[in-house]
This record gives structure tokens, C-alpha cells and sequence, in this order.
């Protein structure tokens, strides 16, 4: 098993561009190796999902902005062979808006989703994240990023170590 990274971004309102909270996970020859989260102040201060994360305006307001965030957590893809994300259409879109906006070049590594992986793997039904977790027995305090981050680094490793 190689290198990859799970990511994980929380939202402040339905706008992609709305990056509150990002953490990432690295993992190394099946072991997760380091773990990174930072808090983002995203570019309005509108919070629509404060209620599902428990982040708000007053978490963010003095942290910085996505661009710095990007610089000191992208080391952590360094020799990645891909990223996870639990639905990755959302993760990588967060990503894209994110990085278009701060004029950032974003990676250019491929995504893994492990909703899908679940449904390959174990045929599972439905494919939450808590559930996915609940089947494999994975710790999960959901919506908090380095969390769900480390949950899908742990969903990967387990499908890898079945299919082997």
C-alpha cells in the first residue's frame, strides 16, 4: 500500500467557496503517518451550517484565509497517489472553488470517494459516513473534520487490506 491523503472540508453556507474547517490525513504503507487541521475564514461571514458542525463566524473570523491554510497543509500530498474524501463530488469541488478563488493551482492528483468504495467493498446500504464507520467499527465524532478525515484514511486502509 502506498501513500495517499483523506481530506475533509466543513462549509459555512452552500457556496464551495465557503471553506471553514479542512483537515487532512496522510497515510504511508497502511499507517497513518500525520494528521493536519486548520480553521479557515471563509470570504463571508454568513453561517448556514453552523448547526451540523458547530463552527461559527467567532471560530473563524481571526484565522486566516484559504491560500495560507493551502500553503502549510500542502507538504502533506507530497508523493500522494491520490486524495480520499467521503463523497469526493463535494470535497473536490470545495477544493476547486477554494483554490480559484485564492489563485491557488490546485492538485492534480486523482479522487477516491469511499461512499463508492463502501458500495464496492461491502455492498453497503446506506453509505453515510457514520454507517460506513458503524460497519467497520471506525471511531467517528461526525462533521469534525480531522474526524471525518481520518475516517475515510481508515475506510481506504480497510478495503485495501480486504482486497489483498
Amino acid at each position: 500500500m502506498g501513500i495517499f491523503v483523506a481530506l475533509d472540508f466543513e462549509t459555512a453556507d452552500r457556496g464551495r467557496d465557503s471553506a471553514c474547517s479542512l483537515a487532512v490525513v496522510r497515510v504511508e504503507g497502511g499507517r497513518i503517518t500525520a494528521r493536519e487541521h486548520r480553521f479557515i475564514r471563509p470570504p463571508r461571514r454568513e453561517f448556514e451550517f453552523t448547526y451540523i458542525h458547530g463552527i461559527s463566524w467567532g471560530d473563524v473570523k481571526d484565522q486566516p484565509t484559504f491560500a495560507p491554510v493551502w500553503r502549510s497543509i500542502k507538504p502533506l500530498l507530497e508523493g500522494a497517489e491520490f486524495i480520499a474524501a467521503h463523497n469526493a463530488s463535494f470535497d473536490r469541488g470545495v477544493l476547486a472553488a477554494c483554490c480559484s478563488d485564492a489563485g491557488v493551482v490546485p492538485p492534480v492528483l486523482r479522487f477516491e470517494c469511499t461512499v463508492q468504495l463502501a458500495r464496492r467493498r461491502w455492498n453497503l446500504h446506506p453509505t453515510r459516513l457514520p454507517d460506513v464507520c458503524r460497519h467497520l467499527g471506525i471511531t467517528l465524532n461526525h462533521h469534525n473534520a480531522l474526524s471525518d478525515a481520518e475516517a475515510c484514511a481508515r475506510i481506504v486502509i480497510a478495503a485495501r487490506r480486504k482486497a489483498t
